[in-house]
């Protein structure tokens, strides 16, 4: 039997111990990859940008008829929820205070449990603290916000709700995109195989998706079309733009409301459903919900708003010395609105109802050119400002760029 030589032995527990020590630094360097918080011993524990590393915190949801007042009572005074009420409002207004808002209440680490901060979330990133540790203060503040860049298409199989839905995606991608096209995309006339490709900012606090931010850039291909639009920020103020330049924004929207569907269209002759004599409907229903939002059609002035015989609650913008717009059957209108008042594009300004001859929840939408009525799936609107002249070649170039990656989606 031959004995091995010692430095052939002494070699060989040198693999082993070095072999020994890798496999220990790879088990290391996973376990602090898998709990990142493990690798900074002391590191403060921090919420709403509070360390509450000595407190303790309980969070919890705004119930139904449940207020500051009622949240508050254990643990502060009635004097000083007054005080918030009152001297706090241009900060935050209490009343505003919704059910189902998530709320935190941080306290002291003692048997007292004394109320240092209270923090009401508006949203999912804003939120309000109350500080009550000295004496009150009351602020506004934001979480921490990550975005990310993705991309998204989908083709219209029957709306493009459905197609939203039917793809996973979030729908206020879709109410975002539908503003981008607004102008110049007919969304109440969609067909089954038009499609869309969209590169777009997505908002996340701790990981969680919160909202879109912004749509960079789409293509919306309908009616054997391709729309581009691109998100350029020029002096002024950002916009979108189509290949050329041109801003997709026009003088007016395609139509004042979202995701509905038109009952009835513009027509010399129609059987009017309730007094069943048939009659010119100068005008296109768009059947939709119950309270469904009814905006502006484009900047003007309101100069006639109220009941209005058969077309029940009514409103008539003025946009020019040329184009007016009406609103009829309106539920209810918008807070703040008069006859006079002066709104804006796209300006909330009622809602979707039965009011007057009426058999179900519509809109009736008109628009009238130097006083006689004319088609609004027809309307011609001239466009807004292009890009600035000094400043294409920039544009130019980055819708370039962008035009070959929304064309490279798949």
């Amino acid at each position: 039997m031959h004995k091995l030589p010692f430095r052939n032995l002494t070699i060989i527990a040198l693999v082993i111990v070095l072999g020994i020590t890798v496999i220990l630094a790879i088990m290391i360097f996973s376990y602090r990859k898998a709990n990142p918080e493990k690798n900074t011993p002391g590191k403060p524990h921090i919420a709403y940008k509070i360390n509450i590393d000595s407190m303790d915190m309980v969070t919890g949801e705004v119930s139904l008829n449940e207020n500051l007042s009622s949240i508050l009572a254990p643990y502060v005074s009635g004097q000083i929820i007054d005080k918030i009420a009152r001297e706090t409002r241009h900060i935050f207004d209490v009343r505003k205070i919704r059910a189902g808002n998530t709320y935190a209440k941080i306290s002291s680490k003692d048997s007292v449990h004394r109320l240092l901060y209270f923090i009401y979330e508006m949203d999912e990133i804003d939120f309000i603290v109350y500080d009550f540790r000295d004496s009150l203060r009351v602020y506004s503040d934001k979480k921490k916000v990550t975005r990310l860049n993705r991309t998204a298409q989908g083709t219209i199989t029957s709306s493009l709700w459905n197609c939203f839905l039917e793809n996973r995606l979030d729908i206020n991608l879709g109410l975002s995109l539908s503003d981008v096209f607004g102008w110049t995309v007919d969304f109440y006339g969609l067909q089954k195989g038009d499609s869309f490709k969209v590169i777009y900012d997505e908002l996340f606090v701790d990981n969680v998706p919160v909202g879109v931010d912004r749509i960079q850039a789409a293509v919306f291909s309908s009616g054997g079309k391709d729309f581009y639009a691109y998100y350029y920020d020029q002096p002024g103020g950002g916009d979108y733009f189509d290949n050329a330049g041109q801003s997709l924004r026009r003088s007016f929207l395609k139509a004042p409301l979202k995701f509905s569907r038109i009952s009835s269209r513009y027509t010399a002759s129609r059987m009017h459903p309730i007094l069943r004599i048939a009659r010119p409907h100068f005008g296109v229903d768009y059947a939709a919900p119950r309270g469904t939002p009814v905006v502006a059609l484009g900047d003007g002035r309101i100069n006639e708003m109220g009941w209005h015989g058969g077309y029940g609650r009514f409103i008539s913008i003025r946009h020019n010395s040329t184009y007016t717009s009406t609103y009829a059957h309106l539920s209810g209108y918008a807070k703040g609105l008069k006859s006079g008042s002066m709104v804006k594009q796209g300006e909330l300004i009622g809602y979707v109802g039965s009011s007057g001859l009426s058999t179900g929840a519509h809109l009736d939408f008109r628009v009238y050119k130097n006083g006689s009525p004319t088609n609004p799936l027809k309307l011609e609107s001239p466009a807004a400002n292009p890009v600035d002249p000094s400043t294409f070649e920039k544009f130019r170039k980055m819708a370039a760029a962008m035009k070959t990656r929304l064309d490279s989606i798949r």
